[in-house]
């Protein structure tokens, strides 16, 4: 990437600006023009960079529940002759929407994926289908029982947003800072508005007019915190992050020395902040949650790491466990990305 194209990320990621002609607004933000702001971000959605710039929502605040669900699927480092199983799965999910995340990761549960619905008999239904068509088996259905950070943007941090003349915080973060208005029932032109929306901006310099949205709207959509951020998802791998994991930590096992136990403690009792809200902080961890431990799987607190290099992800597990005390913990590389898309509300 160039050093405008590295500029323009470092911004549409959280705020791309919701403004009728958004590259324009960019140009002006970077001293640069229209025409070379727009092809710059072409360029960057064409080679796969940039997988979609759209809406990034709250699954709840829509009347839906997401579930981390981890379980096994034989495969040729498992003991299976090939990999036809994981391939089969792999091809099963694929044609489930309710499903936006499929990996496979370095671990005896070597499959974790996401699965969207309106309830949770929807999403047993969906997993129990999955076991039947394939060889999945010992599934665990996760929820998170606390949610300390959801925050995709990679790299350089974004220059400070300003508020346009109307006095509207341009960048999405901003937003979900400001003070909640009175909360709205959602209308038939809300779910239509969030559907397309879900999807990618048109390629023009005037997307939303294209699309036929209104960018109020979607600011509104912001300040309600329906929506978490208005930009760009990337392919972090193509982003120059090729090495991630799932790292989980048993937070009541510390294997601190005595003195150390006793430090970690009198500075976690100053800050008064539990690990997950510790990890939060740390730039390279994009997700943080805590869920239910399960037979075979007793840790609790899951944070995804992303690294430019395998070095650089290792040093960042052992420095955010030395942040917490050093609890037991176990890292779940991501070895295979089966599936990736963004769920489409109300399709």
């Amino acid at each position: 990437m160039n050093e405008l194209e590295q500029n323009i990320l470092a911004i549409i990621q959280d705020a791309f600006p919701l403004e009728e002609r958004p590259y324009l607004v960019l140009a002006e933000q970077l001293g640069s023009d229209e025409q070379s702001v727009f092809a710059a971000v072409e360029n960057l959605r064409h080679s796969g960079i940039i997988r979609r710039i759209g809406g990034v929502y709250d699954s709840k605040k829509l009347g839906f529940i997401s579930r981390l669900c981890a379980g096994k699927v034989p495969t040729i480092s498992a003991g299976a002759s090939d990999d036809f199983a994981l391939n089969e799965f792999a091809a099963t999910v694929n044609e489930i929407p309710a499903i936006t995340h499929n990996y496979v990761r370095s671990h005896e549960y070597n499959v974790w994926f996401t699965v969207i619905a309106q309830s949770e008999a929807e999403i047993q239904k969906i997993v129990d289908d999955v076991c039947a068509k394939t060889e999945l088996h010992d599934v665990h259905v996760l929820s998170a029982t606390k949610k300390y950070k959801i925050n995709t943007v990679m790299g350089a941090v974004a220059p400070t947003k300003t508020e346009d003349e109307k006095g509207v915080i341009l960048s999405g973060a901003q937003c979900a800072k400001s003070k909640d208005l009175e909360k709205k029932a959602l209308t038939d032109c809300d779910r239509i508005r969030i559907r397309v929306a879900c999807t990618d901006i048109p390629h023009s310099l005037t997307p939303f007019k294209d699309w036929g949205v209104s960018c109020d709207e979607l600011r509104d959509e912001i300040t309600q915190k329906r929506m978490r951020r208005f930009g760009a998802i990337l392919r972090h791998q193509e982003a120059g992050f090729a090495f991630n994991a799932m790292v989980c930590f048993r937070l009541d096992e510390r294997r601190e020395t005595k003195d150390e136990r006793s430090v970690i403690l009198s500075e976690q009792s100053e800050s008064k902040d539990p690990a997950g809200a510790i990890l939060a902080q740390k730039p390279y961890i994009s997700h943080c949650y805590e869920r239910p431990s399960f037979e075979g799987f007793p840790y609790t607190l899951y944070a995804m790491m992303h690294a430019q290099s395998a070095d650089e992800l290792d040093r960042n597990i052992k420095e955010a466990a030395k942040s917490i005390g050093n609890p037991d913990y176990v890292v779940l590389h991501s070895v295979r990305e089966l599936k990736k898309t963004s769920y489409r509300f109300f399709a």
